[in-house]
């Protein structure tokens, strides 16, 4: 129990609540009724409805389990101490890596176990309604040898830096904004780049370290297919990572994507949920084709115990508006609602914005400030 309980990450801590001290008590009882309490640093933490449904969805996946009762409590001035301590320690690790990401953003990979679901697309596609919504957000394109954001976006240009810092490209998306690093402002679309190990990961650090993002509600991260070293490395940097994995509905696509959900939880990211993609065609007169099969999604989400945000059709539209550089999030046809309700899930359910002044953040806040206040 207490291993399905490690993949509940705490998203603002970068950890898992068993590592945290969060889990008091766990009880099973004959007839397959599990009881957990998990301490909140402060009984209002903005993160308490998240918390509890990950605890829940883990718990209520695991065979036996028929029903879960997720009590949720408050730390001791000695347990919020404790947790400070680990705060510190870990903030102490990752200051090799001086990320220029503001804390109060949600970072979300998108993430597939191989290519050709439609992971870009998907990625540009959920940042653009996102920022529809009137947020600010970036959007890193880790896929350094197979960069697409660019052209997805019709945006062109060099990066140029300013104070030894990246400056993202920007385009405006109504009353939001959104915030580009990719290869392909750096790069020729037609050229190849040859990185591999090390120097990969060098790459995704300088986009993390060297750009000056500034003012973000979210970063999302388009990842490289698979399960290799940027994976590991993003695990590294970027701790408070949340994945969206992506399937197509066949049974082998599923089963490359729990890969990638699998990597996700043994480097300590939450796994945020689930999106299918290239689901059942309908046609104009309301007839479903299930091209590529249906049902993959859903699933993988109850194989892995999170939700599923959603899912994306077939449709003739995608295709032409990414070569355009168009994003269909930003018509009114089937597809943008498809997209503007997907937003709506990540926004308010799956990884809702945390108000900075409160819970972990705010200890978080004096850690920081600890290690940045000069020595006496």
């Amino acid at each position: 129990m207490r291993g399905a309980l490690a993949g509940v990450i705490d998203p603002e801590l970068g950890a898992d609540i068993v590592e945290l001290g969060m889990v008091r008590r766990l009880a099973v009882s004959p007839e397959g009724v599990v009881t957990v309490e998990v301490a909140l640093t402060v009984a209002g933490c903005p993160l308490r409805t998240q918390l509890r449904t990950d605890v829940q969805s883990r718990l209520a996946a695991l065979p036996g389990v028929r029903s879960v009762r997720v009590d949720m409590g408050e730390m001791t001035q000695a347990e919020r101490a404790a947790v400070m301590d680990k705060a510190r320690r870990r903030a102490q690790e990752d200051r090799s890596v001086a990320i220029d990401v503001p804390f109060s953003a949600r970072v979300l990979a998108v993430s597939s176990g191989k290519g050709g679901v439609g992971k870009s697309s998907l990625t540009v596609n959920l940042a653009t309604a996102l920022a529809r919504r009137g947020l600010v957000v970036g959007l890193l394109d880790a896929d350094i040898w197979g960069f697409s954001a660019p052209r997805l976006l019709g945006m062109q240009g060099e990066l140029r830096a300013e104070a030894k810092k990246i400056v993202p490209m920007e385009r405006s998306v109504g009353q939001g904004l959104l915030k580009v690093v990719s290869m392909g402002f750096l790069a020729e679309e037609d050229e190849a780049i040859l990185w591999r190990g090390l120097i990969l990961n060098r790459a995704v650090q300088h986009f993390l370290e060297d750009v000056r993002w500034g003012h973000l509600d979210y970063l999302l991260i388009d990842m490289p297919p698979g399960t290799g070293d940027i994976q590991l490395g993003l695990a590294r940097m970027l701790p408070r990572t949340e994945v969206l994995v992506v399937t197509t509905p066949p049974v082998a696509a599923q089963k490359v994507a729990a890969r990638a959900a699998d990597m996700a939880r043994k480097g300590n990211l939450r796994v945020a949920g689930v999106i299918e993609n290239m689901s059942p065609f309908v046609c104009d007169h309301g007839t479903s084709y299930p091209l590529f099969g249906e049902g993959g999604g859903a699933r993988l989400a109850a194989e892995l115990g999170v939700p599923l945000v959603g899912t994306v059709p077939l449709h003739p539209d995608m295709a032409p508006a990414g070569d355009a550089g168009i994003p269909v999030a930003l018509g009114s046809g089937a597809l943008g609602q498809i997209f503007d309700d997907l937003a709506r899930r990540v926004a308010e359910e799956v990884a809702p914005l945390v108000e900075t002044s409160s819970c972990t953040a705010r200890m978080l806040d004096r850690v920081e400030q600890a290690l940045d206040a000069p020595e006496t």
